[in-house]
């Protein structure tokens, strides 16, 4: 199961990184911050690997025991199936209790940190990467163009380089510095909070961009220069440390009690808003117990107003009818607006109550998994990687896509989310006793005979039932 765990978890990083992979290029990390990212990712997809590793090692296992003839001279010295896979359940059990305690607790505190170091990253600038003839935009309000740079030192030659930062603040100015050098060196310092900027031999021309006078010569200042060293303040090329706090609200990163707390204080906010929302409409626009309002737009006490109306005339009618429309106008508007806060507050409880419920439903798919790859192993009696991966595979997916499909349900509303979270479980549960049935009572999963006479059983079942009952007339 360890060797089981690992290589799932493998895979799993590797679509990891493969999907966050451009956004760790090009930024100059050191490898323990790339260890340390993937090893949060990997504490973030246990819920997801344990399960499919529980399935993979269960079958492997019982497989070699088949596949040696084990299963089969345990179970001519009497053992049942069910005896010689009791110590895996314990074995099993022991892990599905473990996996409630890491989703709980250690999964939700790697998600802080995890999602943190993903925020750190993305705010993290490109390292200065100049490629021959073209501009470098990664520094802002400057654009450097460099003719060659040499791979071995560094050398830059033919540099251009157009400023516009304001030397305090770094901010957008509105005075233009153009430099142009023969050669130079530009390069990141050790902190990573200065560009130190080393040019030889050129030309510094500074204008007023605001007044539209780059081509008039008179207006330009121009500076030779054989040796100049700059110091550039800059920002964005390291790595700043955010505060977990800052992501400590996500449904992801609580626990059960605190999923528990904000669950209860949703759902009476909710009733709240809904009640704030609907009683107004429905006692103050919808149905208007003010009689002053309809006797002073139609003339007639509102008992009578309903009959009253085909004899209207047609001033009152109208009158009528632009309070009407009013009403509902400001109805709908009142509605609609109290409807988005509703609406939003909904998303998160639903959220909520997935993760809830996802907490619970981790331990008991691992000992479905289990009951499903233990039969199914001794059925096969195949070990290896061979068979019992591509099997895996075929009721992982299974599982996934009807996870996945609850889980969406759930979070939109259309189900609940006890309904949604433990939909796969239902599905993949008949299958584990059907599995553990024909494992136990040595029955071919691949018996076609078995199945042929089965289906004759329940044609003819049918039969019976569609057939027309006889009715007997008594004789005189």
């Amino acid at each position: 199961m360890v060797l089981t765990f690992f290589i799932v978890m493998f895979v799993l990083m590797m679509s990891f990184l493969w999907q966050f992979i451009d956004n760790l290029a090009g930024k100059g990390l050191s490898a323990w911050t790339i260890i340390e990212l993937l090893g949060y990712a990997m504490t973030n997809m246990i819920p997801m690997g344990l399960p499919l590793a529980t399935l993979l090692a269960a079958i492997m296992t019982m497989g070699n025991l088949g596949e040696n003839y084990e299963l089969l001279a345990m179970k001519s010295a009497g053992m049942s199936l069910m005896r010689i896979i009791q110590p895996l359940l314990w074995v099993v059990s022991i892990v599905a209790i473990g996996s409630f305690f890491v989703a709980n607790n250690l999964v939700p505190a790697a998600n802080r940190k995890l999602f943190r170091m993903q925020y750190d990253i993305n705010q993290m600038k490109q390292t200065l990467q100049f490629r021959d003839g073209l501009f470098f935009n990664g520094i802002d309000n400057m654009s450097i163009r460099v003719g060659h740079q040499d791979p071995d030192t560094g050398l830059l030659t033919d540099v251009l380089i157009y400023d516009n930062r304001d030397p305090n603040t770094g901010a957008s100015s509105g005075v233009m510095t153009a430099t142009l050098a023969d050669s130079g060196y530009i390069r990141l310092t050790d902190d990573k909070r200065f560009l130190q900027v080393l040019l030889y031999n050129g030309y510094r021309y500074q204008g007023n961009r605001t007044q539209n006078q780059w081509y008039n010569n008179s207006q330009l200042q121009r500076t030779t220069f054989d040796k100049v060293e700059n110091f550039v303040s800059v920002s964005g090329f390291e790595m700043e440390q955010t505060d977990e706090g800052l992501f400590a609200s996500k449904v992801e990163t609580l626990n059960i009690n605190q999923l528990q707390h904000e669950i209860d204080s949703l759902s009476a906010e909710v009733n709240v808003e809904t009640t704030r929302s609907y009683d107004p409409l429905i006692k103050k626009s919808l149905f208007v117990r003010d009689t002053s309002v309809l006797e002073h737009t139609s003339g007639l006490h509102p008992a009578l107003l309903i009959d009253s109306i085909p004899h209207l005339d047609v001033r009152q009618k109208e009158k009528l009818w632009s309070e009407a429309t009013r009403e509902a106008r400001n109805a709908r508007n009142l509605l609609a607006f109290d409807e988005n806060r509703t609406k939003a507050m909904l998303t998160r409880l639903y959220g909520d109550q997935v993760e809830w419920q996802r907490k619970w439903a981790l331990p008991i798919s691992i000992i479905i998994f289990f009951l499903i790859g233990a039969p199914l192993g001794a059925i096969i009696r195949k070990g290896g990687l061979g068979m019992p991966i591509v099997v895996s595979i075929g009721f992982f997916l299974v599982y996934y896509i009807v996870s996945v499909s609850g889980e969406t349900m759930a979070k939109e509303g259309t189900v609940s989310p006890l309904f949604g979270m433990w939909l796969s479980s239902s599905v993949l549960l008949p299958i584990a006793v059907y599995l553990t049935y024909k494992a136990t009572n040595d029955a071919g999963l691949l018996d076609v005979e078995w199945y042929r006479i089965q289906l004759q059983k329940l044609k003819l079942w049918f039969s019976r039932k569609k057939a027309p009952q006889k009715t007997t007339t008594p004789s005189v």
